[in-house]
């Protein structure tokens, strides 16, 4: 009988963890199988309590029900100061874990980007800008956290001891910074030709991270190509947060090759 694994969310048609995650058990031989169910906020203590009962395996879990959820589970440590879980773990109870902000890092390490004293802008205050935040923080860069609305960005600023700014002032303060990472929606499907910075703002010493993987290619990542940035898609941040996901369920080492080009695939 197949171990059962699952992303809830809502909306959660536009998924692409079950591609990745079934290429993943599929090369490695695994009867699994990954689904995508909609649930809202209201039901999710239902849906992961239930989903413990009919013995899954683990659950992912994305917009809007990363912060509910810790009502629902136990969080460990990073996951509990984050404020958000995407991971559930059924094997020792109902455990939670935060996997975004670590797929940020791998990404950022893969391309040999340096996050100690680096000066990191993070575009973004929501649940995925709070998760990588914390691990540029831990891994001892100084960011500076923009936002549209002010209050946010000051808010989580204030929680990490670090600065902030409306999203306006980015132009100045990307005349200085090594690494610029967009955690907003700007720039998604449908609204590709919606970009927070233009290649004038830019320059070639700049590394561009954007976590928006569908399009691949967006708006941000061509003009920081216009200015001769170094540029990192989303597509890396969803592959190592889902690969995470996927050692913490099954002990296994991730076939990250694989789980990179299903989506790459999918997104054509």
């Amino acid at each position: 009988m197949k171990k059962v694994f699952a992303v809830l969310g809502d909306p959660v048609s536009h998924s692409l963890s079950p591609v990745m995650h079934n290429a993943a058990f599929n090369a490695l031989g695994l009867e699994c199988e990954y689904l995508a169910f909609r649930v809202g906020k209201e039901r999710l203590g239902d849906a992961i309590r239930g989903a413990a009962a009919l013995g899954f395996g683990g659950l992912n879990l994305t917009i809007p029900l990363k912060e509910k959820a810790l009502e629902v589970v136990d969080a460990d440590a990073m996951a509990e100061k984050i404020g958000a879980v995407n991971t559930v773990d059924f094997s020792g109870g109902i455990r939670g874990y935060n996997t975004d902000g670590l797929g940020a890092m791998r990404a950022l390490a893969e391309r040999g980007v340096g996050l100690r004293d680096a000066e990191v802008v993070l575009a973004g205050a929501g649940g995925a800008a709070r998760g990588i935040a914390f691990h540029l923080v831990k891994a001892g860069a100084r960011v500076t956290i923009v936002n549209r609305t002010e209050d946010r960005a000051a808010s989580l600023a204030a929680e990490l001891h670090v600065k902030s700014a409306v999203l306006s002032k980015l132009p100045g303060l990307l005349e200085k910074a090594g690494v610029l990472i967009n955690s907003t929606s700007v720039g998604m499907t449908p609204n590709i030709e919606e970009t927070i910075a233009t290649s004038d703002m830019m320059h070639p010493g700049l590394t561009v991270f954007d976590i928006v993987y569908n399009p691949v290619d967006t708006k941000l990542l061509r003009e920081a190509r216009k200015a001769g940035a170094a540029v990192i898609d989303g597509v890396k941040m969803l592959v190592y947060q889902g690969a995470e996901s996927f050692r913490i369920w099954t002990g296994k080492t991730p076939p990250v090759d694989i789980m990179e080009a299903a989506v790459r695939r999918r997104l054509g």
